[in-house]
């Protein structure tokens, strides 16, 4: 799917009128155009799927470590920044912090891929719910491993800035798949 940026441009013209603002006032005048180039780039996670996003970041390496089974040797990239857009209210989701663990299998991901697939997840009208368990399932298609968790924290403006306004509040959802799912020990290393 291909983001319609000639829609998004007369839907915020039509916008601006329906606040009762003119949208031929100079401040105005080339909002539709901003706002048609900043959507196009904060949701470009919509233009894939979670099986086109494995794609796109399936950089393995092959291990020379010998994991097994029972190992729990395990891989964690802490703190990757992100934020995306509440699919509710259009409301911002920000200051969040991403942490994703796997424990390898024969095949270990490029670093960086990792925070990228995070990053590409969270380009969509989201929840925080599902962005976990997106890059979960993308985790599991790129390293095989069926042992992955995604714990995410976040606020919310919908939250903080509108409705409640309790600000400074945060959101904490976790995503434990495999050996994470069952396995007390491993949840509270990856914590």
């Amino acid at each position: 799917m291909a983001i319609d940026k000639e829609a998004i441009r007369e839907h915020i013209r039509g916008l601006l009128i329906a606040l009762g603002d003119d949208p031929e006032r100079e401040g105005l005048k080339e909002t539709p155009e901003r706002v048609a180039r900043m959507y196009e780039e904060v949701f470009e996670g919509m233009n894939y799927t979670n099986e086109q996003i494995a794609e796109m970041f399936y950089k393995t390496f092959d291990d020379e470590l010998e994991f097994t089974n029972q190992s729990h040797d395990m891989v964690l990239v802490k703190d990757i920044d992100i934020f995306s857009y509440c699919e509710h209210h259009l409301a911002l989701m920000y200051d969040m912090k991403v942490t994703i663990a796997y424990l390898p299998k024969d095949k270990v991901i490029g670093l960086s891929k990792i925070a990228r697939i995070a990053d590409m997840v969270s380009k969509r009208l989201q929840l925080q719910e599902r962005i976990g368990s997106d890059i979960a399932s993308i985790m599991q298609m790129i390293t095989g491993s069926e042992d992955i968790a995604v714990l995410i924290e976040g606020s919310h403006s919908c939250m903080t800035a509108r409705g409640i306004r309790k600000p400074g509040s945060k959101t904490v959802t976790t995503t434990f798949r495999g050996k994470f799912a069952t396995d007390v020990n491993l949840q509270m290393r990856v914590r």
